[in-house]
């Protein structure tokens, strides 16, 4: 297990990450979300002592780690494996000799090394391409390499930053095949994202950051409770609702808002079991429906609520 307590980091006066507390357990993915410039990357540097915090500090295995010392950093590099979002493998070189070339950086040889290769290969499914050249891959064949790098040297804890950018489809799932994979073989994986989809099918827990600090942290489902508008009713209707009648629904229980639309209303439901209570009052009402759209509350919208909706540099 790796948890970092109240990690800060400044560059100057600059505060990149402040207070940034997480906790990495096997066989759980919890996932790091931010808009730009949130702080995720300074942060997931730190968890793998790439950069050192200005104060914090992380534990391995509940023990305090010296990540300053040679000796700390040997044995957190050991337990880690980073997928960077940037390729770090080499064109003109094989895909079986790039790692050879990352398990001997960690000390590997002989039978062992060539023993994990195998298990690498096998399982991103590049073991068919197992001598051909990066050059000849495709996007994706290529990050599964990249995949494959991190894992050489068999460690416990995987870092995935933005392991999916700019991939088909079918290599995204297999990308995520290998990630269940690891969850269920006991691996602590740490996965960073803008794709809100991704976290919510991978993710059993989710941190999202904002402005270099940790706005929230908890399971999909309990983050969407947290909403007060966890699902919204589109409402088409034959001509526009009178205005004792929309009155009356932003009195009904469990109604938030209520918002004309062109050619009908938008309803915001603390929760979506209220919307036949809204449909039974617009029928009493004699509001003819032409169609009715509901949709849930999800993962973007906590996002949203918590970082803001203005664009990002």
């Amino acid at each position: 297990m790796l948890e970092a307590r109240e990690l800060h980091k400044t560059y100057g006066e600059r505060a990149v990450v402040s207070g940034m507390s997480i906790r990495l357990v096997p066989g759980q993915i919890v996932g790091l979300l931010g808009p730009n410039g949130a702080g995720k990357s300074t942060t997931v540097s730190m968890l793998c002592a790439l950069v050192a915090p200005s104060s914090g500090g992380l534990q391995l295995d509940g023990q305090p780690l010296d990540t300053g010392s040679t000796g700390g950093q040997t044995t957190l590099k050991r337990r880690i494996g980073l997928v960077p979002q940037d390729l770090a493998i080499y064109e003109d070189l094989s895909a079986t000799h790039n790692l050879q070339l990352f398990g001997a950086l960690y000390g590997l040889s002989g039978a062992k090394l060539e023993a994990r290769v195998t298990a690498a290969l096998e399982l991103v499914g590049l073991a068919d391409r197992a001598l051909d050249k990066p050059a000849t891959f495709s996007g994706g064949m290529k990050r599964r390499l990249n995949i494959a790098c991190a894992l050489v040297h068999d460690p416990d804890i995987l870092l995935f930053d933005e392991p999916t950018v700019g991939v088909d489809p079918q290599s995204r799932n297999a990308i995520f095949d290998n990630l269940e994979a690891l969850r269920r073989s006991g691996k602590a994986l740490l996965y960073t994202t803008h794709y809100m989809e991704e976290a919510e099918r991978l993710c059993d827990r989710v941190v999202i950051m904002d402005h270099g600090r940790q706005v929230a942290d908890g399971t999909v489902e309990a983050l969407v409770r947290s909403l007060p508008v966890q699902a919204m009713l589109d409402l088409g209707l034959d001509s526009a609702a009178p205005a004792d009648t929309l009155e009356a629904l932003r009195r009904l229980p469990g109604v938030t808002r209520i918002d004309p639309t062109p050619g009908g209303l938008r309803v915001s439901l603390h929760d979506l079991a209220h919307a036949g209570t809204v449909l039974d009052h617009l029928a009493r009402c004699g509001s003819a429906l032409r169609s009715v759209h509901s949709q849930r509350a999800g993962l973007e919208d906590v996002f949203l609520a918590l970082t803001g909706r203005q664009l990002r540099d």
